[in-house]
């Protein structure tokens, strides 16, 4: 049996328990030995040294020790051959150190602790130890301190020492010699510092020490693998990302992709890092402190700045692989002033992805630390640094766009429009507004949309860049409509139309003869599918994909306002086909929501509930609260033709707190009424779609 884990996790305790607990099992004794594989100021124990130890232990005659290991192992397992004896191998270093140590009776068992999983053991049972649970590590606090004045699984030491046994005993230990020392007293002092480790002492217990012996040993080590692992721990700690991936590391490193997954695979062995999922890792929470001490005297500023490189040539590339060629994907790579001239060469050196499927996946992976590092450069005094977070901003939003991740779009939006002001960028702001501007949209709040989006406007006039006047036009139509401004929307379409027509931009035509028909759909709903046909034979003819199901998901709409519910369920059943591969959350979310309404009012609940079943679970797995919102009132009519009356309030209550606050009037005003009177459940009014 193998105890695995990072230092101070409680692997050392855990097996002399379970030893104390075996001893009748065991009736020829126990044999403890230390073995010293990470002992702060100690080499580990040699084979021989450990043999020579447990054959001491056993009564063998020292001067009858072998001096060779192999003669001394064979010894040993002859000495307890017939007997039932535990072995605890208390903190071993590696496979190497313990496989001489193993005895081949059947009535032997060993316990081993190391902070390797000691793979190459054959025939180990391995238990990985995590950190404790908030409620164990609150009862490892009042036990180990004496003390019970308020120390809950909720309170902030819990989180300060990361559930890592050693550092709860510290800080115990901390609370049972300081009476005037209370917990929230030394949670403040945890807290308000960067020099967590440095309270994290005391006595001869130490996390910082524990966690500097695996360092130490690998950067003081013979082998690349080792001293490169060093190295990209200091790197982690200069990045400090929520996780992080070998290409990345290579990149920063100068290294290839096998040294820096060597590295990481180190670090993993041992215990400074876990790997999560499939490639990517995470450091605990004071290992993460450890690294950024190690990292201390580097340049921080230099790690930031190719880290933001690295990710800006990569969201390019993300671009490309997921916007159409054309003037849509033209204009957003066109650089803008404070683009680093270094770029280029940089998109030039990184390889594109093999397809959409791949740049999705990138962009998944990494998002968070994209995020990450907006919220941490968005306002740096750092040139070079805002520059490069400019550049990945704007490359990276229309992934973020289609993936349909509302929350961090808001924050990414936000973070440019701070970044670029600060640039003084106005074309780059221009950018960020408009980006602004679709998250609000995408959120309901089509008023907010509409002032950033005239604001982003208004620049582009300024610059005379007619395709950004094209689409601010685009949107402006689409929202003004959304307002119920109608005349303003038509006069904005129509010159959007025109600019469209100028610059022989047949995507461009097609999404606004889709805000068109949007627009006839409140008149006369049959000139409306004929601006979708329109729209869907220019996406048949330029092979635009999203541009049909869109067109087919709008007529969809229409049909609906004509009270042709099964005409317009084959036109969003044919949308969501279109839709397998594309990633496009406004898409399907509008797709899916069509058609949850069609098949309502077709009798067809069944369907109807597992169609807005699942749209309600991937709008609340992107933290999608309008979308959501908008789905929990077709939820509760579900419902409530059901019969399911409680259920149907409670949906429709969770539904009015998503869209309070949106311009959603006609819903909201629909879900009042409804909670008002529950007697049966009017039509859905008309949701607006792109």
């Amino acid at each position: 049996t193998v105890l695995t884990g990072m230092a101070g996790i409680g692997k050392s305790a855990l097996a002399l328990h379970v030893a104390h607990g075996l001893t009748d099992r065991f009736p020829d004794g126990q044999l403890h030995v230390n073995l010293h594989g990470a002992t702060p100021g100690m080499l580990p124990l040699t084979p021989a040294q450990a043999l020579a130890a447990l054959l001491r232990d056993v009564g063998a005659d020292p001067r009858s020790i072998p001096e060779h290991p192999d003669a001394a192992a064979a010894l040993l397992r002859s000495l307890l051959a017939p007997t039932r004896t535990l072995l605890v191998l208390d903190d071993a270093a590696n496979a190497a150190q313990v496989r001489p140590l193993l005895p081949a009776g059947p009535g032997c068992a060993v316990i081993v602790t190391s902070r390797s999983s000691l793979a190459a053991l054959d025939g180990a049972r391995r238990f990985p130890l995590a950190p404790l649970s908030d409620e164990d590590s609150a009862a490892l606090l009042r036990a180990a301190s004496g003390r019970d004045d308020g120390i809950d699984a909720a309170h902030p030491l819990v989180e300060l020492t990361g559930r890592l046994p050693l550092a709860l005993r510290v800080v115990a230990a901390r609370l049972a010699a300081r009476r005037a020392l209370t917990p929230d007293l030394l949670a403040g002092q945890l807290s308000a510092t960067d020099r967590r480790l440095h309270h994290l002492e005391y006595d001869d217990l130490s996390v910082r020490r524990s966690l500097a012996v695996a360092h130490d040993a690998l950067a003081a080590s013979d082998r690349e693998a080792d001293r490169d692992a060093a190295l990209v721990l200091r790197r982690i700690g200069a990045l400090d990302l929520p996780e992080y991936g070998a290409p990345l590391l290579a990149h920063l490193g100068g290294t290839g992709l096998r040294r820096a997954e060597d590295a990481l695979d180190r670090l993993v062995d041992v215990a400074l890092l876990e790997e999560t999922a499939l490639g990517r890792y995470v450091p605990h929470d004071l290992v993460r402190d450890f690294a950024r001490e190690l990292a201390a005297a580097d340049d921080g500023d230099k790690v930031a700045e190719s880290a933001l490189g690295w990710y800006a040539a990569l969201a390019e590339h993300t671009l490309t692989a997921l916007v159409e060629p054309g003037l849509d994907q033209d204009d957003r790579r066109r650089p803008t002033p404070s683009q680093p001239p270094e770029h280029a060469e940089q998109v030039e050196d990184s390889r594109p992805f093999e397809g959409p499927e791949a740049a999705f996946a990138w962009g998944d992976a990494e998002l968070e630390n994209i995020v990450a590092l907006a919220e941490r450069h968005a306002e740096s005094p750092n040139y070079r640094i805002a520059a490069r977070l400019c550049t990945l901003l704007r490359l990276i939003f229309p992934y973020v766009h289609r993936s349909g991740r509302v929350a961090e779009m808001e924050v990414l939006g936000r973070a440019a429009l701070r970044n670029t002001r600060r640039l003084a960028d106005e074309a780059a702001e221009a950018y960020a507004l408009g980006d602004l501007a679709g998250v609000h949209f995408l959120s309901g709040r089509h008023t907010e949309a509409l002032a950033l989006n005239d604001r982003a406007l208004e620049i582009w006039e300024r610059l005379g860049v007619l395709s950004w006047m094209r689409r601010c036009l685009n949107n402006r139509g689409l929202l003004l409509e959304g307002l119920g401004r109608y005349e303003e929307s038509g006069l904005a379409l129509r010159q959007s139309l025109a600019y469209s027509r100028q610059l022989n931009d047949p995507y461009g035509e097609a999404v606004t003869h889709q805000h068109l028909g949007n627009l006839y759909e409140h008149t006369d709903p049959r000139a409306a599918i004929e601006q979708h046909r329109l729209s869907l034979a220019i996406g048949e003819m330029i092979g635009n994909v999203l541009i049909q199901l869109y067109a087919r998901c709008n007529i969809g709409y229409a049909h609906l306002t004509l009270g042709e519910p099964r005409a317009a369920a084959r036109h969003f059943e044919e949308s969501l086909r279109d839709l397998v591969g594309q990633g496009d959350w406004h898409g399907e979310s509008q797709t899916r929501l069509g058609l949850v309404r069609s098949l309502r009012l077709l009798g067809r609940t069944e369907r109807a509930e597992r169609e807005c079943a699942e749209l309600l679970r991937r709008a609340d797995a992107r933290a999608d609260r309008y979308t959501g919102g908008l789905a929990r009132h077709q939820h509760g009519l579900l419902l409530s033709v059901a019969g399911r009356t409680d259920e149907a309030r409670a949906a429709w209550r969770a539904a009015l707190d998503a869209l309070t606050g949106t311009d959603e009037k006609a819903v909201v005003a629909e879900i009042t009424s409804l909670l008002a009177d529950t007697g049966g459940p009017p039509t859905a009014d008309h949701f607006a779609s792109a």
